[in-house]
């Protein structure tokens, strides 16, 4: 069998990884000449989203097609599906992709979020001071980009903010602490979930990942059942992450979600008996329901800029796993690989 990904970075190198193991052949399709995974993979095509021939060649090679990403090009996944399954379903990442769509779809499903407003101007902003402080969010970002943190209207004098994108201002919470939840739902509708995941930022970028979270069961089963709500609904396949914050006042609310697996469950590569990796693999490829169990407590820790350096020299314990992106460009800001640390 071939699996199909479409984009070529760490997330994909996870995804090589996992189907190698399960005898899956992998195929990616990517806009990346030389991306992290090129070296993992069984065959490799380099395209840019004008080549429809290319895209068609890919479709061809393979039996069922994922992402590793859900920003890949939309209509590229569409010419895939039009020769093989694409999982999960394309449309699902506009939605997610969307801050206001998201949190119209939580709402609709009856799951709590943060106060919040469309934002198309500066006038606007003005006009909805009550959700200040408060986060002005745009589509599209990733580890704080095209996020503004805005404490007062004063600072709106410290951004140029182009109103190039899709907004919304939203209300900042008291908050206590932000959890993940990883879990992978099957074509027959059967779905595992990963024990949350506690997560801790600096500078707006994941640093480190903690398994399990320090959360009461109340918090832990609300965070399981909305995190099936979801995934029922778009009738999911594969492995999605849910990110939740719990303000001081214990309450769980929806954040945001990503529709494949999630820069916090890399600690599942060690921590359980089968990775969120492996798990999207076998929904997507159609093999066996392995039900999920947390065989080791510990943490993960992002490596993020030049901080690789001194990691590719490090000599390591038998209880730390060190995974090197090896992108080829070393960025400030750029998670550059990882390290779990298991108890």
């Amino acid at each position: 069998m071939k699996l199909g990904i479409c984009g070529s970075g760490q997330l994909s190198m996870g995804l090589c990884l996992a189907a190698r193991e399960l005898n899956i052949k992998t195929v990616i399709l990517s806009d990346d000449i030389d991306g992290p995974s090129k070296n993992l993979c069984d065959e490799y095509i380099h395209f840019n989203k004008k080549e429809k021939n290319k895209i068609i060649e890919f479709a061809e090679k393979i039996d069922v097609a994922t992402m590793e990403f859900e920003k890949f090009d939309f209509d590229t996944l569409k010419i895939i599906e039009k020769y093989k399954k694409v999982f999960p379903k394309p449309e699902i990442n506009l939605l997610v992709s969307s801050r206001k769509k998201e949190k119209d779809f939580f709402k609709s499903l009856g799951l709590p979020t943060t106060n919040y407003i469309e934002i198309n101007s500066i006038e606007e902003i003005i006009k909805n001071d009550n959700l200040i402080p408060g986060l002005l969010k745009g589509d599209f970002g990733y580890d704080g980009l095209s996020t503004y943190e805005l404490n007062s209207l004063d600072d709106l004098k410290k951004y140029k903010i182009k109103f190039d994108n899709n907004f919304i201002l939203e209300k900042k919470v008291d908050l206590k602490k932000e959890i993940s939840v990883i879990a992978t739902r099957y074509l027959d509708g059967k779905i595992n979930i990963f024990e949350p995941f506690e997560n801790k930022h600096k500078a707006k970028i994941l640093r480190e990942t903690i398994v399990p979270a320090d959360i009461s069961q109340d918090v832990y089963e609300k965070a399981k059942d909305f995190t099936k709500k979801i995934l029922n609904n778009h009738r999911y396949i594969g492995t999605m992450a849910v990110e939740f914050f719990i303000d001081k006042e214990g309450q769980l609310l929806v954040n945001e979600s990503a529709s494949r697996p999630h820069n916090s469950g890399w600690i599942t590569t060690h921590a359980s008996n089968s990775s969120q990796f492996s798990q999207h693999v076998r929904a997507c490829c159609n093999l066996e329901f392995v039900p999920l169990k947390k065989i080791k407590r510990g943490k993960m820790i992002n490596i993020i800029g030049n901080e690789i350096i001194n990691y590719r020299k490090k000599n390591f314990s038998s209880n730390e796993f060190f995974f090197d992106y090896k992108k080829n460009e070393i960025r400030p800001g750029r998670k550059m690989g990882h390290i779990n640390i298991i108890e």
